[in-house]
């Protein structure tokens, strides 16, 4: 059998947590931020956890299962 490759974007944008969820970032805070107002960015500011929706195919794209 092949080895099972991880996801080379997603090992870089997702870490997991000692409690094993798995830490995201916000998204649209990297151009264009001119537009947006300062409330807006600071809401964007830091990180949050990945949604239950999203959860299987995060861990499937890091090999967690």
């Amino acid at each position: 059998m092949p080895k099972v490759k991880t996801h080379s974007r997603a090992k870089k944008t997702f870490k997991v947590t000692g409690s094993g969820r798995i830490k995201r970032y916000k998204a649209f805070k990297s151009h264009l931020l001119s537009k947006k107002s300062n409330k807006r960015k600071r809401h964007l500011r830091g990180s949050s956890m990945v949604s239950e929706a999203n959860l299987n195919l995060v861990k499937r794209m890091l090999c967690l299962r």
